[in-house]
């Protein structure tokens, strides 16, 4: 079982700082828990870490009580520290840049909260926030965390249906949007989608206020009203009391049923660990600049551009943008340099995409990129040529974490802040403090180390995780808790090694078996990967009526590269029955344009692999004739993810 991290030495370098750490967690993780609370400002400190008294469901912190808007920006402007930047705003898309200070940021979100306070906004009510990537949003959410309102934020531009089916499950007396979003190429109008999800949902919240942007302006309703008009003559909003085991935040994501699972993130147990993490996972200090390049709908944008950064007293980069078009493959270099980005955190998709543009660096070598220590990768696997390319461009350590929605800050890293240990490429690195990682088989037992397995975590998971879902108690306990008892079940297949790093290789649906063979589609991906045409790739099974699933691969071409795509999908089946074996049964492939992906960048392998047995051909032959792929890319090519 794996309960002790044991590694030797490698290249000279010493590994006692992350050792010791784990290991003091492992001893007593009661003591461990409660010192690193020590850095929270608590209105009544908890007299105990752990709540298990309801176990499998625990809580952290539930004696304590604090505010985590205090802890965000009140407490930095008490210590002096006002003037400091807590928010850069860089918007290359409209060509809109601010800077703002925690003074200004406290005086703005205390006014906004007063003004949803008069309103009648507080403590446990919902507040679900759809905006796009502008101060105001980061405003929305430390107000609602100011009255101990619990914030909801949707991705901004989700279609109608989806936000109203989040309406309807968080209930919210407010919504807070903006008139739209921008994207290049377009603006994408807020408003309509969101009067039409109010329309469609059974609950009605009170009142929208709604942010007007230049780029278009919205028509208002009754229950509507305009940002500035709203907090006029509104009184600032002191902080509410919570306690430490409140929810500060209900997250949205996805669920194999279709219905969105609401993930609790309580107020103490999420300033705690994310406190924990700014130093020693990301070697930031207080003070310097950190950059998540994500957005506020998603999981990294609540953990890294509000919250983590804040709470720590670092200065946050909210980004709105692409890394790649707005205007040029040098985006993310040019925000680095200008505002001296000393660590960055984003998902490989968006490297994937620069390396697609800019294949020999040339973008980069116009930069200095000198303030960067580190670049953090998660959201998606990284394969090894990205990080190779992302290393020899940046120069410094490329680490690809894991971690979930669910989890809130990371399972599996490499710690920078602790220890710069060795990088293993195709690992996330090794479990962090609070988490017990194993890989188990079918039978719920410890698999050998190297050998593939699901990833589970031992129960409790740590501060800052999941507290459960919203409203949905028994859905907690059979997503997560049931499958293996006494665990919680990421949903992930993976191994360790003999050292303990861990390798994430595919969701547990993404493992295919292939004539009896469990075999993983990440692993085919890393090699298609490796081949220096392909810059994008994702690999599925397919029903066969012989082998019972065999691998298909889509692949997406670098920049420049006019070579016959019948022979790089044959020098890729090769490099797969190279590198893998024949037992892979890599046979089938197809150059698409691009791949279908989530908002934030992930591989919509779901919808790859509904194409695929949508198709007649499925029964009762096996597939082996080449009409299958002339199909598939027809119907990506309807889709608008292939050429013509």
């Amino acid at each position: 079982m794996f309960t002790t991290v044991v590694l030797a030495a490698q290249s000279g370098v010493c590994i006692l700082g992350y050792r010791d750490e784990y290991r003091q967690w492992q001893q007593d993780p009661e003591a461990f828990w409660m010192q690193a609370a020590e850095a929270i400002d608590w209105i009544k400190k908890p007299g105990r870490a752990l709540d298990d008294r309801a176990a499998p469901l625990y809580q952290w912190y539930s004696d304590g009580v604090m505010n985590t808007c205090y802890n965000a920006l009140d407490r930095h402007v008490e210590a002096g520290r006002g003037a400091q930047i807590a928010i850069i705003h860089d918007s290359p898309i409209t060509g809109a840049k601010a800077k703002i200070s925690y003074a200004d940021m406290l005086e703005r979100v205390s006014i906004f909260a007063g003004a949803l306070a008069s309103r009648g906004v507080g403590k446990g009510d919902r507040v679900l926030i759809y905006m796009p990537m502008v101060p105001e949003a980061l405003v929305a959410m430390l107000a609602c965390a100011r009255l101990g309102a619990v914030h909801s934020v949707v991705f901004g531009g989700f279609a109608a249906n989806e936000l109203a089916v989040r309406i309807d499950d968080a209930t919210p007396k407010a919504v807070i949007a903006a008139s739209c979003g921008i994207e290049p190429g377009r603006v994408v109008a807020y408003k309509p989608l969101l009067d039409e999800a109010i329309e469609i949902a059974a609950h009605k919240p009170g009142f929208c206020v709604i942010l007007q942007r230049e780029q278009l302006a919205a028509e208002l309703g009754e229950r509507d009203s305009e940002w500035q008009a709203f907090m006029k003559g509104a009184a600032p909003a002191p902080c509410t009391p919570v306690g430490g085991a409140d929810p500060l935040y209900v997250l949205y994501t996805s669920g194999t049923t279709g219905q969105p699972k609401g993930v609790v993130r309580p107020n103490g147990g999420h300033a705690v660990a994310l406190h924990w993490t700014m130093k020693n996972i990301y070697n930031v200090e207080p003070g310097e600049v950190f950059w998540a390049a994500s957005d506020v709908g998603w999981v990294v944008g609540h953990s890294y551009i509000c919250y983590g950064p804040l709470i720590y007293g670092a200065t946050a980069v909210l980004f709105e943008g692409k890394p790649v078009g707005t205007p040029d493959a040098g985006t993310f270099w040019r925000v680095i340099e200008e505002h001296k980005v000393v660590s960055m955190f984003t998902a490989p998709t968006a490297f994937r995409a620069i390396k697609r543009l800019d294949p020999t660096g040339e973008f980069v070598k116009k930069y200095d990129l000198s303030s960067l220590k580190a670049l953090f990768l998660a959201g998606e696997r990284a394969d090894s040529d990205t990080i190779l390319w992302a290393e020899a461009q940046l120069g410094v350590p490329v680490i690809d974490h894991w971690w979930q929605t669910e989890t809130g800050y990371s399972i599996a890293a490499i710690p920078m802040g602790l220890e710069a240990l060795p990088v293993k490429l195709g690992s996330p690195g090794l479990p962090m403090p609070g988490f017990e990682v194993h890989a188990l088989g079918e039978d719920g037992r410890e698999v050998p180390a190297g050998e593939m397995g699901a990833i589970a975590l031992k129960l409790p998971l740590p501060p800052g995780t999941l507290s459960g879902l919203w409203q949905a108690e028994e859905r907690y306990r059979s997503a997560y808790l049931e499958t293996f008892p006494g665990y919680y079940e990421t949903g992930d297949a993976g191994m360790i090694d003999e050292d303990g790093y861990l390798y994430i290789m595919a969701r547990t649906d993404d493992v295919i078996n292939v004539a009896g063979h469990r075999l993983s589609t990440g692993a085919m991906e890393e090699v298609l990967s490796s081949h220096p045409d392909v810059a994008e790739c994702a690999v599925i099974g397919v029903a066969d009526a012989l082998k019972g699933q065999l691998p298909l691969g889509f692949l997406c071409l670098t920049a420049g590269v006019e070579r016959d795509p019948a022979d790089v999908v044959a020098e890729c089946v090769a490099l797969v029955r190279e590198k893998i074996g024949p037992v892979a049964a890599f046979k089938l492939a197809t150059v698409v344009e691009r791949l279908p992906k989530t908002r934030s960048g992930k591989v919509l392998r779901g919808t790859m692999a509904k194409i695929a047995d949508g198709m007649a051909w499925k029964l009762p032959a096996t597939i082996d004739d080449p009409v299958i792929l002339d199909e598939i890319t027809a119907a990506l090519r309807e889709m608008g993810f292939c050429d013509d």
